[in-house]
C-alpha cells in the first residue's frame, strides 16, 4: 500500500542551525527511514546541490536527487524541516524550510504544486518558519494560495 506523499511525521520543527549538507542530510535520512528511498538516493541530492543550488528564494530549499538517482526511489515522498535561524545555502541565501522531495512517476506533482503556490508568497514562508506543530505546516501547504 502506497505512504502518504507528506504526513506529519515527516515533518521536524525547530532544528538548530548546521550546514546546508547536514540540512539536506537531514532530510534525506528521513526519506530513507519513512521508506521512500534507498540510503544512495542521499548521495544524488548532494551532487544535485553541488551542481546547482537547491535553494528556491523566498527562503525555501527543496533537496532532490538528480536524474541518475531516481531509481533509489521506492516511493514519493517529502520531507520538511523547519530551521528558524535559518541554514546558508551561499551566496546570502539563507533557507528557513527545508523540503527533502522524493518524486516516482506523477503522484508527487499535486503536492509539489501546492508547495510551488504556497512559497511564492512571503507571508506563507513566514507562517511556515514560525508554525509549532506538524499539523500546521500540513494545512499551511494545504492551504496552497493565499
Amino acid at each position: 500500500m502506497a505512504k502518504e506523499v507528506l504526513c506529519k511525521e515527516n515533518i521536524v520543527l525547530n532544528v538548530d542551525r548546521e550546514s546546508k549538507e547536514k540540512a539536506i542530510e537531514r532530510v534525506g535520512r528521513m526519506l530513507v527511514s519513512r521508506g521512500y528511498v534507498n540510503e544512495n538516493y542521499i548521495e544524488g541530492m548532494m551532487a544535485r546541490e553541488n551542481e546547482v543550488t537547491t535553494y528556491m528564494g523566498n527562503g525555501i530549499a527543496i533537496p532532490h536527487g538528480m536524474n541518475e538517482y531516481k531509481k533509489q526511489i521506492i516511493e514519493s515522498g517529502i520531507t520538511i524541516a523547519q530551521y528558524p535561524n535559518g541554514v546558508d545555502f551561499g551566496d546570502g541565501n539563507i533557507a528557513y524550510i527545508v523540503i527533502g522531495i522524493a518524486g516516482k512517476g506523477d503522484d508527487h506533482i499535486e503536492i509539489l504544486s501546492k508547495i510551488a503556490l504556497t512559497i511564492q508568497y512571503e507571508a506563507n514562508v513566514e507562517r511556515l518558519k514560525n508554525a509549532k506543530t506538524p499539523e500546521e505546516i500540513i494545512e499551511i501547504i494545504e492551504e496552497g494560495e493565499m
